[in-house]
């Protein structure tokens, strides 16, 4: 079965069950927290 890209499924869980491709952006954290600018823009799209 090929995966899917998961449009429209904003629950990890049901990404998962359906076997849908997902960017795992845990190392970017410490990045984020050292990171010493005032703002930061989180975009994704709807």
């Amino acid at each position: 079965m090929k995966k899917g890209i998961g449009v429209g499924i904003e629950d990890f869980r049901e990404v998962i069950r359906e076997d849908c491709y997902y960017f795992d952006k845990t190392n970017y954290i410490e990045e984020l927290i050292k990171d010493k600018t005032k703002i930061k823009l989180f975009t994704r799209p709807r």
